[in-house]
């Protein structure tokens, strides 16, 4: 139990410091539906395929859950579950996993985001939002963390209005 305490008021800690250089990270909604997010997964992996990119790409719910993933041939072994926690870091935080990367940078206090529970701070972890509202995120992995974020937006843009 006091370990669980100290979880929370780590957390507390980390997140009252990150929003005064963020704006207040959006609501929750309802949590992504498997025909969203295979719409997401489709537009993502088109992009990865056009760079010739070998992936792994893991779309999560609100609450960090698996929905969906794909490993494209010749991904790293490694990157499965790093996909994975970064889709879930987005969520989970809802923002973008790039936020703590660059905080991580900063160094200094903000060091402390190493001991942050459930928090993958490199970049490539995106939230997805509908309406304003975070329904899950989508999380690549396999190059670059840029080029890994590039792979994600393009997931987002199968659900921009047409």
């Amino acid at each position: 139990m006091f370990g669980r305490l100290i979880s929370f008021g780590l957390l507390a800690a980390v997140l009252v410091a990150v929003p005064v250089r963020a704006q207040q990270p959006p609501e929750y909604g309802l949590p992504i539906d498997l025909a969203t997010a295979k719409k997401v997964m489709a537009a993502a992996e088109a992009e990865a395929k056009r760079q010739s990119w070998p992936v792994a790409i893991a779309i999560v719910d609100t609450h960090g859950v698996l929905v969906l993933f794909q490993r494209m041939d010749n991904t790293q072994y490694g990157s499965v579950q790093v996909a994975i926690e970064k889709a879930s870091t987005a969520a989970l935080f809802r923002r973008e996993t790039k936020v703590f990367q660059d905080l991580l940078g900063e160094g200094g206090s903000s060091l402390r985001l190493l001991k942050l529970p459930a928090a993958l701070p490199l970049e490539g972890g995106i939230p997805i939002l509908v309406d304003g509202k975070v329904i899950g995120a989508i999380g690549v992995s396999g190059v670059k963390s840029n080029e890994d974020a590039e792979v994600g937006f393009a997931g987002l843009k199968a659900l921009a209005p047409q």
